[in-house]
């Protein structure tokens, strides 16, 4: 990768300039990142990784089960399952909006 740093009138780097390409490629992994205060309710709180996410999104369980079309008991079960189907992973992902690869905590 070729990096290009631009210098402030003080002398110091201000700004770096990288490829168009690279920078796609750095912001669609940025995608599937994890906020902090999530990983922190899934490993120091022993939370489900679909309820942290919803927590955090400020979600009820009435509410994600609305955007999936089930009952609110039906995605309780599902939330605190630990073996969700990939395609029930990948629907309940996308509810949230939300890829599934952030669900792997």
């Amino acid at each position: 990768m070729k990096i290009q740093t631009i210098f402030g009138a003080d002398g110091q780097p201000a700004f770096v300039m990288i490829p168009y390409a690279d920078y796609l490629s750095q912001y669609a992994r940025a995608s599937d990142r994890i906020p902090s205060p999530i990983v922190r309710r899934v490993l120091a709180d022993d939370v489900p990784p679909l309820r942290a996410w919803r927590e955090h999104l400020g979600l009820t369980q009435a509410d994600v089960a609305a955007r999936l079309g089930i009952s609110q008991p039906a995605y309780a079960q599902q939330e605190n399952s630990t073996r969700l189907r990939k395609t029930s992973r990948e629907r309940i992902a996308a509810a949230l909006g939300i890829t599934g690869a952030q669900l792997d905590i």
